[in-house]
């Protein structure tokens, strides 16, 4: 296994952020039949495939473009399929995820990897400071993040924004854009997983009077609307494959054409995207373009979820309840120590999002409130019962914590999918989003 990683005490200067860094243990990666070359990691992860976006890349018919993924962390060495048409084996086993060791055998299609540990650590960046625009935490993960964010803000290059839903993608967006230097032109926001597809191509490029049934005005797309500064393209992953060529060519060419006219238009905007799907497993089973995803992940952003930012809830707990305007004596009783500790101890599933809007329900109600801790089971045991409520009221709240843990459970099991979601509950698609959004899980 890999040693933990541990801070370190050297600060380097980048721009004019202090910037500390922390260690990771290196690895290499040998490849045995056919012989072939070693690839020894600088940073935390490794990407096994034939796409040539890979850190490794594996020219094999029987190797899927993204194979699979190896990543050191503060547990060790995990490597993870990302669902291959043939698997991954470790050690003779079939796996979808499976700790390291040294000298592991890896069976890529017909290639075979060897894993080696090497000595020396690789310095991963860490920001300084514990916010960045909207974004709180004081955790390596996050500062990591953050460190990156202060790099990227700087440039004008294509982001993709990677996370499980609730992770503060939207937010990350905002923060980008608001430290760059196109923080004076128009943020533009299109959430591609709420437009229905025959009217997402005119809300990204914008249509011409009578373009078609409907349109009897020309409209401008969030594309033009956006010159001069930021398109976020939210959800990208719900993007129809008819538009993703024409995604494509408004990356390679900065210019869009308006539904039902011929002429291009020059836009001068930075692309930031997001989606809590995994876009590599996209590309594997065809439903994502693999020259799409390389020209969107010029710059890749992952954000952590909640389980996983250590140290992070009580300064996420604090800001909000400020945020949400409690009085001091409310703020005191849900900021008590015994209440953030259950607080860390929750599973949240629905991440950051999920957290803010508990505190919010507490804060309405003026009390701390039972939740769910990580083995599934409610702080308090069971249903909460106020038998200060009327009958009605009491079965409206016991009604809406049903559907909130329904839907949380439905689109975890579904990946983030909410088409497949929708379909699965038997219920309509547009219905389904309202339904996330209401309680906060869009």
């Amino acid at each position: 296994m890999a040693e933990e990683i541990t801070q370190t005490t050297e600060v380097a200067k980048l721009g004019d952020e202090a910037v500390g860094a922390y260690e990771v243990n290196r690895f290499a990666i040998q490849r045995v039949t056919p012989p072939g070359e070693v690839w020894s990691s600088e940073g935390v992860a490794c990407a096994i495939g034939s796409h040539p976006s890979n850190q490794l890349v594996i020219q094999d018919r029987t190797v899927s473009r993204f194979h699979c993924e190896i990543r050191a962390d503060e547990r060790g060495v995990r490597l993870v399929d990302l669902e291959s048409r043939n698997g991954t084996i470790v050690d003779g086993v079939r796996v979808e995820a499976a700790w390291l060791r040294e000298g592991s055998t890896i069976q890529i299609g017909e290639s075979t990897l060897r894993f080696h540990l090497i000595p020396e650590r690789a310095a991963i960046p860490i920001s300084g400071r514990e916010a960045f625009g909207p974004l709180l935490g004081r955790s390596v993960a996050m500062r990591s993040v953050f460190a990156i964010l202060e790099r990227v803000s700087r440039s004008d290059s294509t982001v993709l924004i990677e996370g499980e839903t609730g992770t503060g993608k939207e937010a990350t967006a905002e923060a980008i854009h608001e430290a760059s230097p196109r923080a004076d032109g128009p943020l533009v926001v299109v959430d591609c997983g709420a437009i229905p597809g025959t009217l997402l191509e005119s809300e990204l490029f914008g249509h011409e009077k009578g373009a078609f049934t409907g349109a009897v005005a020309q409209r401008i797309g969030a594309f033009e609307a956006a010159n001069g500064g930021t398109v976020f393209l939210d959800e990208l992953g719900e993007l129809p494959p008819q538009l993703q060529p024409k995604l494509l060519r408004v990356l390679e060419q900065r210019t869009i054409r308006r539904v039902g006219n011929t002429q291009r238009v020059n836009v001068d905007v930075r692309v930031v995207a997001a989606t809590n799907r995994r876009l590599r497993q996209e590309v594997n089973e065809g439903r994502f373009r693999s020259d799409l995803y390389y020209r969107l992940a010029v710059i890749k952003v992952e954000l952590p979820p909640l389980r996983e930012r250590h140290g992070d809830i009580p300064i996420l707990a604090e800001a909000f309840v400020k945020q949400l305007g409690a009085s001091d004596e409310v703020m005191e009783r849900l900021l008590e120590p015994s209440f953030v500790r259950r607080l860390e101890q929750a599973a949240w599933p629905g991440n950051v999002r999920e957290l803010r809007n508990h505190l919010e329900r507490c804060l309405v109600l003026q009390e701390p409130l039972p939740l769910a801790t990580r083995n599934g089971a409610a702080d308090a045991g069971g249903i909460s019962v106020d038998p200060t409520l009327s009958y009605a009221d009491a079965r409206q709240r016991a009604i809406g914590a049903f559907e909130a843990s329904y839907l949380k459970a439905l689109v975890e099991y579904h990946h983030g999918n909410v088409s497949k979601a929708a379909r699965a509950a038997d219920i309509d698609r547009a219905y389904l989003h309202r339904l996330l959004r209401r309680h906060g899980l869009r």
